[in-house]
């Protein structure tokens, strides 16, 4: 099968499954595990921030961070088709007891001037206190679409006039990063906490990291604690996820290539109504006519050929690690044969 439904799906590469294996472990929740401390100071410094934490996933470290900015009943303000709201099993309530402001967005980013509309005034009781500012780099559910950093900084200027926390759900930033060629140590200056999924566009089958400062580091260290992260021997997947932030950055363009190639395929047939822009590695596209999403993934599926169907109209595919040129042939091939 050629699977196109996440970038999650991917295996191991065998220098991946060699670092895992020779990986130099001890107990992590102890801070002894010599691999993890590596990941999370090899993490921080991509970034020039202090400190960095290791979790499962990028739920995990999303919710933590949340729950670092924010105390019960403030509000956090982020775009409406935000991982943070849509796909974390409603953690901002149950973890944090905070309050959500959405704010329809251009493909899941956010202006300034839709920030600055949104922060609540503090003298008013009848409202939550605007406490943190999420963002989605890049967006999902916009098609793996990216800021542009002077729009990142114009937001972080409303933060600072506002006494806003600004926090980055970087799950594929890397992805970001590559695409519009921006320096990483610039995100670092910019954000209170970036969040980064080492287990999509890299190839690491877990793990994210958290990052921040020492003291909002140690603050999520014991939240984690709190939610069940402690790992010990964890250096055995950090292994995994340190080989994947050192080997396969750079790489991430041949998956931004593979997309705008089947983007091109995609666009020609009469029953393709629209394709988000493809900036990145995702697809998002509707359909109209003669198939609808569910019809047009099971044809696909006849061929080999996995995608998903977010809704009746539209359909998902990602490209990653595991998605090879012949692949991509193939694909195309099938799309013209619809």
């Amino acid at each position: 099968m050629i699977d196109f439904r996440s970038d999650t799906l991917t295996k191991p590469t065998p220098g991946m499954l060699n670092a895992m294996h020779n990986a130099v472990v001890g107990d992590d929740v102890f801070g002894e595990d010599p691999t993890v401390n590596e990941l999370e100071k090899t993490s921080a410094s991509y970034f020039g921030m202090e400190a960095g934490l290791f979790c499962p996933s990028g739920t995990m470290t999303n919710q933590i961070a949340i729950k670092c900015h924010t105390k019960p009943g403030d509000e956090v303000i982020c775009d409406s088709l935000s991982h943070i709201y849509l796909y974390e099993g409603g953690g901002i309530a149950v973890n944090s007891l905070a309050s959500v402001k959405l704010i329809k967005g251009n493909n899941g980013r956010l202006t300034a001037p839709q920030v600055h509309e949104a922060v609540n005034n503090t003298l008013d009781i009848h409202r939550p206190i605007s406490k943190l500012v999420s963002l989605e780099n890049t967006a999902n559910r916009g098609g793996g679409s990216c800021y542009e950093f002077a729009d990142i900084q114009s937001i972080r200027e409303v933060c600072l006039s506002n006494n806003l926390k600004l926090h980055l759900d970087g799950a594929r930033l890397f992805n970001a990063l590559i695409a519009k060629k921006d320096n990483p140590l610039e995100y670092g200056k910019t954000f209170d906490s970036i969040s980064i999924c080492l287990s999509k566009g890299l190839g690491a089958p877990i793990g994210s990291v958290l990052l921040g400062n020492t003291e909002f580091i140690k603050q999520a260290r014991r939240v984690r604690k709190v939610l069940g992260g402690g790992m010990r021997q964890a250096g055995y997947i950090a292994a995994g996820a340190l080989y994947a932030l050192t080997n396969h950055v750079e790489r991430l363009a041949e998956d931004h290539h593979h997309a705008q190639l089947i983007a091109a395929a995609l666009i020609e047939k009469d029953f393709i109504d629209s394709i988000l822009p493809v900036e990145t590695n995702i697809i998002i596209f509707s359909v109209k006519g003669r198939y609808n999403a569910t019809e047009l993934t099971q044809l696909l599926a006849k061929q080999e050929i996995l995608t998903i169907a977010m809704t009746p109209t539209l359909v998902r595919m990602v490209l990653h690690l595991d998605i090879n040129p012949d692949m991509v042939a193939q694909t195309i091939r099938a799309i013209h044969s619809l």
